[in-house]
């Protein structure tokens, strides 16, 4: 899909849309949208906390309407308020950031993730007009997270849907190959029966490790770590002996 649009609905301070906008650049998407902005310009907050984002997301910003989102995109209304059920469901019901991801992905049509104001979020009559809800769980002592804070943890959610590759190495790809982990075990085995393990157990236990391992998903080079310990303690208890 493309990259979710993203609008701010009458953000009162300029340092939230700098601090959005750089989440946008950081999760691959560019396409900011604002409905009723406060004035800000190239000394303004907002520039100040859009690192690189001041270069392309930011000054390309859309101020559109409200009704310009309802009418053109498939909108995900943002909201930490959800104490609503089948009743009542203008926030009812909500998926949370990571389930909103797995239902995107079957979405064909431009969408745009709507977030609201500082102190209020988006109003009900706002919410009612959404396609889908998203709210972010946390404590239900304070439940309300900084504007800031909720978009970010929003877009890393959905990382998967707008990033090809990131600057991490891929985990998946630096697993051992099989060969390695198989010659891991072989040497494991050796290593029983040179400490004198009890016959009766080495099975078992050459299992357990076969299991902890596998749940590990090691690296080769952790692989080729591990079997020159049990090289080197191989070689000692057959010196001893």
């Amino acid at each position: 899909m493309n990259p979710p649009a993203v609008a701010i609905v009458e953000p009162k301070t300029p340092g939230n849309i700098g601090t959005i906008a750089r989440a946008m650049k950081n999760f691959g998407m560019h396409d900011l949208k604002l409905v009723n902005p406060p004035e800000f310009g190239r000394d303004s907050e907002a520039y100040g906390f859009a690192g690189q984002a001041r270069e392309d997301v930011l000054p390309n910003y859309d101020e559109v309407t409200f009704d310009h989102l309802v009418e053109n995109y498939h909108t995900v209304g943002l909201t930490a308020t959800t104490n609503e059920d089948a009743r009542k469901h203008r926030r009812f019901p909500f998926q949370t950031p990571d389930e909103l991801a797995d239902s995107l992905r079957d979405v064909d049509a431009d969408t745009c993730l709507i977030f609201g104001r500082e102190d209020n979020g988006l109003t009900n009559d706002e919410m009612a007009r959404v396609d889908q809800v998203c709210s972010i769980p946390a404590s239900a002592d304070y439940s309300s997270l900084n504007l800031g804070q909720a978009a970010t943890v929003t877009l890393y959610e959905l990382r998967d849907l707008t990033l090809d590759e990131t600057q991490l190495p891929d985990v998946e790809r630096e697993r051992a190959d099989e060969a390695e982990i198989e010659g891991f075990y072989d040497h494991f085995a050796e290593f029983l029966a040179a400490i004198d393990h009890p016959e009766e157990k080495r099975a078992k236990t050459l299992r357990l490790a076969r299991r902890l391992l596998g749940r590990a998903h090691p690296t080769g080079r952790e692989v080729r770590t591990l079997r020159g310990v049990l090289r080197r303690a191989i070689y000692h208890a057959d010196d001893d002996s």
